[in-house]
């Protein structure tokens, strides 16, 4: 199984991001606006609405709060033509502020390498999403 693992620095304290994480219902408002259009839960499973009305189902594995640590692994709706994909997000802290860790366990083998960049821009927009909100007043 190929593993695709990538990280990122946050200038938010850590119990803000893991929040953002953890909270598996609401990754269209807290970690991929535009990307995801709607997220909704059904018992275990997660459904993402994509933009162009395709959804994704996922099983939620694991949210473990002392960890500070969210698994997933999809079920239905994969774009993409992996047979396996599994992921988790585990949130540590960091002198900057907080590190988020994104990991992938693909197959086959060699999508990885297709799984990879998109994986790379999706914490990126993650990490921006998180900041913002957090710079925003709340109301």
């Amino acid at each position: 199984m190929a593993t695709v693992r990538v990280d990122t620095v946050l200038s938010v304290p850590v119990q803000q991001v893991w929040e953002a994480v953890a909270d598996v219902g609401a990754v269209h408002r807290r970690m991929l606006p535009g990307r995801v259009l709607n997220t909704r839960l059904d018992g275990d499973h997660r459904i993402l609405t994509m933009p162009d009305g395709v959804e994704v189902r996922e099983l939620i594995v694991a949210v473990d709060h002392e960890l500070r640590r969210m698994a997933y692994t999809v079920v239905e709706g994969q774009r993409m033509p992996l047979t396996y994909h599994h992921a988790s997000f585990q949130v540590f802290e960091d002198e900057a502020g907080s590190r988020l860790v994104w990991q992938t366990d693909v197959l086959p083998h060699a999508m990885a390498a297709h799984v990879r960049p998109r994986v790379e821009v999706g914490i990126r927009e993650i990490r921006d999403v998180i900041e913002a909100a957090a710079l925003s007043p709340q109301i």
